[in-house]
């Protein structure tokens, strides 16, 4: 099976902002590995939507999946979850 392209919405670079290397290499480690595998065990579909969710540690990384293109399209990294979430 070919691997899938990804792609950044460009509202990304603004959610990884500020984030620490250690946690930001975790993260686009998580990301790289959706081009493989872009439903891994774990990931969420989310009501409603044509989107998808799955962690990094604390970090929700959204993204859509478009099969026909074989693209990977991540649209949101959430890094600001509290210390309990």
């Amino acid at each position: 099976m070919a691997a899938y392209s990804l792609f950044f919405k460009e509202s990304v670079q603004k959610d990884l902002d500020g984030t620490p290397k250690k946690h930001l290499r975790k993260i686009l480690n998580r990301i790289k590995s959706l081009a493989n595998d872009p439903r891994p065990l774990g990931c969420e579909k989310l009501t409603g939507q044509d989107r998808y969710r799955v962690r990094q540690g604390r970090c929700r990384i959204v993204y859509a999946v478009q099969d026909e293109e074989r693209t990977v399209i991540v649209v949101k990294v959430d890094t600001s979850l509290p210390e309990g979430g």
